[in-house]
């Protein structure tokens, strides 16, 4: 397992992380199996947003003597009731529901404490300046949370949350499909037939602009939906027009700035072994560049996707990295001191370009690479 640092947070996890679909409706003895295929692969981080009495009961049975080996993203405001999950922002539902997940799972602390699911801008407003991020706040002084986070599929709303300095990490839905979609506080939306009706050209601003923020403020992202609920492997079911593979999903999402984990969305056995063979996996069968610019619907050209076709460079420019720290740059309007710093680590930098195009004649998407060296180098100074 490849670990990250899951951006200002400090905390180190696999690449791979798991959702909690999978261990509902498990017994016991299945849930701790799960645990340690986990172990053994060593990926550590798994998300919590069910508040299933039977779930957290039985993962907190699993996690006996172990729990110590494991990133623990929680979720507040996702509550039990009349037999059902519910979302809730009332302050009473939401303190209950996470002191009976820490009494549950048998810990008396969570790594990351996230706020669940706001998707309206009006929805955050009231958790920044109501008695829920009061909490979150409460718990994280306490040592009950060891940092606050937002789950959210609206970039609009995943901005603003990121841009307050109130989270450190941010759960959001990462996939080739849903990167073309604009802003909508209905999540439905990402994967309606009708938004893909007509070609859709490059990745939505917003998205692009949230990843490289995150990547410049420290904020890390826990990508939720890579595979799309499952319709991107299936060739009649993606909105793409043509199924993706799962090792090709999840290097997607890896190279998207700022993510640190992609919680795989296992419904099987099978499927956590097939995602967490992903790390073993040959390069050419986690390659999604071909597979991206031959879809029929969609389009990137034009647009970096940090895939590292380009290379190899004669001069061993990294132009994959330049790019990405051209990108960061731009968004910002300034050279941040962080880009600078791993910038000036290069043991190679865009000015050594002697503009011959090879990497522009390997670039499945047809970026204007040279230009972009040129471009970075009077940006770095070399």
């Amino acid at each position: 397992m490849k670990y990250r640092v899951l951006g200002r947070t400090g905390l180190r996890v696999g690449e791979i992380g798991v959702g909690c679909e999978g261990f509902l409706g498990k017994t016991p003895e299945q849930v701790s199996e799960w645990l340690d295929v986990l172990e053994e692969a060593g990926a550590n981080c798994i998300d919590l947003y069910t508040p299933d009495p039977a779930f957290r009961g039985g993962l907190g049975r699993a996690l006996r003597g172990r729990r110590e080996k494991f990133v623990l993203q929680a979720h507040l405001c996702s509550v039990w009731k009349d037999g059902q999950y519910k979302r809730s922002r009332d302050i009473v539902e939401v303190r209950a529901s996470f002191e009976d997940q820490l009494r549950r799972l048998e810990t008396d602390h969570v790594e990351i404490g996230m706020v669940h699911y706001v998707d309206s801008l009006a929805d955050w407003e009231g958790v920044k300046n109501g008695p829920v991020m009061a909490y979150a706040k409460e718990l994280k002084e306490a040592g009950r949370i060891g940092c606050a986070g937002l789950s959210s599929h609206n970039p609009q709303v995943a901005l603003a949350a990121v841009k307050s300095g109130l989270i450190d990490v941010l759960m959001f839905s990462v996939n080739p499909c849903y990167d073309l979609q604009p802003a909508s506080e209905d999540v439905e939306e990402l994967w309606a037939p009708k938004n893909y009706a007509a070609p859709l050209l490059n990745m939505d601003p917003e998205r692009r602009e949230l990843y490289e923020t995150c990547q410049r403020l420290g904020v890390g992202i826990t990508v939720m939906k890579a595979f799309g609920g499952g319709d991107l492997l299936s060739a009649s079911l993606s909105p793409a027009g043509k199924a993706l593979t799962a090792f090709q999903c999840l290097q997607y999402a890896l190279d998207r700035p700022g993510v640190a984990c992609v919680m795989s969305g296992a419904r099987s056995l099978e499927d956590l072994k097939h995602s967490l063979a992903f790390e073993e996996a040959p390069e050419g069968a986690r390659d999604y560049a071909a597979a991206l610019a031959a879809l029929p619907k969609i389009s990137w050209k034009g647009r970096c996707m940090y895939c590292g076709h380009c290379a190899p460079c004669p001069k061993g420019i990294p132009v994959a990295d330049v790019t990405k720290f051209l990108n960061l740059s731009l968004a910002q309007g300034a050279v941040p001191e962080t880009v600078r710093e791993h910038y000036a680590a290069l043991s190679h930098g865009a000015g050594e370009c002697v503009r011959c195009g090879a990497c522009e004649t390997r670039c499945p998407f047809a970026v204007p690479v040279m230009e972009n060296m040129a471009r970075a180098a009077e940006l770095f100074g070399r």
